[in-house]
């Protein structure tokens, strides 16, 4: 109790009046050639001992990466911190070696450099680390960015894009901070409000239509986006492109992961303020940020009610409008993008995804959570999905709390929420999907493009808290060409201790006689040749010191058939 006092005292001090700053916008990089660093770095935040924070190419946050549909790019990704990590590509549709999940590492010390054709719709996307277990501290401490990718058909529409002028991105975020100024996770006093970085921001913006990229990018916190005016905007695009025409609202619920691009008319608004905010106390309950985070009030989190975010409405960003600029955007678009959406009919099979904790009762809403009664495994794949089907997803949450479900590879169209139909700003694009508690979504989707027997997509809570306690599943999309592989189900079959290993790694390949020959060969994850032998036997010891740490695949041949399993190499 003494720590949570000291805690919500801390959260008091965010609360204390301090000068607005000028709102920080990302500086862009454009390809083909995108080189980042991650690092640490120190900011100060509040006055006194500055803050341990992790950037790229930066203090906090990251710079924009402007891309353009049909480009090739490469990503030189260089980690200069004293952890491995990883950066994902949240929303791009790549292939898994390219996608930056928790089992395409980068060591410490080293660079990974994906390349990748840009095959998405324009929209604004983000990319963040997404290392198991560290996910949650990596993006808390600031290593995270927008993705903003263009193509031909939003070039024909008039839109307000002119970056950091008329089209700007704004992430929001809740951090805490202790007593020395250093951020901390999971205590449930997330008070100190930030977007792009800033604290207390404003924004001068233009007499005249404004494109907001709004990314929620908080660990856990969902919002209720307004305007203090209670005036309509109008949502254009959700989380993989724009929507087949604009959606006037004067509220927007934004759950962690999920971002949208609102046209707000500020026409005639010359000397004006106004705060965009976020509406707590309209949240209903069993949604984090709401006053009641359970479904009934025995369903509690420690610290939750000491929160005075919880349940409050709040200024996100203060508005200060100023005079227009040439040619100005001052109309909204009557309609935007055509959509083909898969029909049910044509949906080859049908999952099912049960969200539940691991506990029952008042603490069922403490989790850990789980997905199908299983916690994330790193040597298990949850689902085989064969290349090119076309498959509805249905999510059933069996817990007191929402959870914001993002699926990698490809985005998808949600087809139900509760039994009925989508509200209208939920029907384009997605890859994160709010699911209510104690309620289901399903959702339609084709796995098309990728394909790899081994090597994992993820589908995960995108409460990052929760991914890391392990509410996350792995797919692989099998490849569409008859083959004799068998992969990690294959237990009867190859056998591999220990596993992880540091060094020595015992084999044995059931059924074969132990003088029998086999061909080896050891690759990384990009498919890259570390090892091979033609003429092994099928029992013996590999030796591995000296290799790299990091996830490696072993491939086992004997005649037509190939076993393959992953081995982690770790070091003394």
């Amino acid at each position: 109790m003494k720590h949570i006092g000291a805690l919500f005292f801390l959260a008091l001090l965010g609360f204390v009046a301090q000068a607005q700053q000028p709102l920080h916008i990302p500086d862009t990089l454009h390809g083909p050639v995108y080189n980042l660093q991650i690092r640490h770095d120190s900011m100060a935040f509040y006055p006194g001992a500055k803050t341990q924070t992790m950037g790229i190419n930066g203090a906090f946050l990251a710079p924009t990466l402007i891309l353009q549909k049909g480009q090739q790019v490469r990503m030189v990704v260089n980690n200069a911190l004293n952890d491995t990590t990883t950066i994902h590509w949240h929303g791009l549709h790549v292939a898994p070696h390219n996608d930056g999940g928790p089992y395409v590492t980068i060591l410490s010390g080293t660079t990974w450099s994906p390349e990748f054709t840009v095959l998405d719709w324009a929209s604004t996307y983000w990319y963040h680390p997404h290392l198991h277990y560290k996910t949650t501290l990596h993006v808390a401490k600031g290593a995270a960015g927008f993705i903003i990718v263009r193509d031909s058909l939003e070039a024909t529409l008039n839109l307000p894009r002119r970056y950091g002028v008329d089209d700007i991105p704004l992430v929001i975020q809740t951090r805490q901070f202790d007593a020395n100024n250093q951020i901390v996770i999971k205590q449930h006093l997330d008070t100190a409000v930030m977007v792009n970085g800033t604290r207390n921001a404003f924004v001068q913006l233009p007499a005249q239509v404004v494109r907001l990229r709004v990314l929620n990018g908080s660990l856990e916190r969902v919002y209720n986006l307004g305007l203090s005016t209670n005036e309509t905007f109008h949502m254009i695009a959700s989380d993989g492109g724009l929507l087949a025409a604009p959606v006037a609202m004067t509220r927007l619920q934004l759950a962690p992961g999920e971002r949208a691009e609102l046209l707000v008319n500020l026409s005639g608004k010359n000397g004006q303020s106004l705060q965009l905010m976020n509406y707590g106390s309209t949240l209903p309950n069993a949604v984090y940020g709401a006053a009641q985070p359970g479904m009934g009030p025995g369903q509690q989190l420690p610290g939750y009610s000491q929160n005075p975010r919880n349940g409050a409405n709040y200024t996100l960003l203060q508005i200060n409008v100023g005079t227009p600029t040439d040619l100005p955007v001052t109309t909204i678009p009557t309609t935007l993008a055509a959509h083909q959406i898969p029909t049910v009919a044509q949906a080859d099979t049908t999952r099912i995804f049960t969200f539940m904790s691991a506990n029952m009762g008042p603490t069922a809403i403490q989790g850990p959570f789980m997905i199908n009664n299983a916690h994330f495994d790193m040597n298990v794949i949850n689902e085989r999905v064969p290349f090119d089907n076309t498959e509805i997803w249905e999510l059933r949450n069996q817990t007191p709390i929402g959870h914001p479900f993002h699926l990698h590879n490809v985005p998808f169209y949600v087809l139900t929420v509760n039994g009925a139909a989508p509200a209208t700003h939920l029907r384009g694009r997605k890859d994160v999907i709010f699911v209510p508690a104690m309620g289901t979504v399903r959702f339609i989707t084709q796995f098309e493009t990728f394909w790899n027997d081994t090597l994992p997509y993820m589908y995960h809570c995108h409460m990052l808290t929760h991914e890391d306690d392990g509410m996350m599943g792995a797919f692989v999309v099998t490849s569409p060409f008859p083959t004799s592989v068998r992969s990690l189900g294959s237990e009867t079959r190859l056998q591999l201790y220990p596993n992880p290993t540091q060094g020595q790694l015992n084999y044995r390949i059931a059924g074969l006689n132990p003088w029998e020959e086999v061909q080896l060969r050891i690759t990384d994850l990009q498919g890259r040749l570390v090892q091979q032998s033609s003429s092994m036997p099928a029992v013996g010891t590999l030796d591995l010191q000296g290799r790299a740490e990091g996830l490696y695949l072993v491939h086992f041949q004997s005649g037509s058939i190939t076993l393959t399993s992953r081995i982690l190499v770790q070091q003394h």
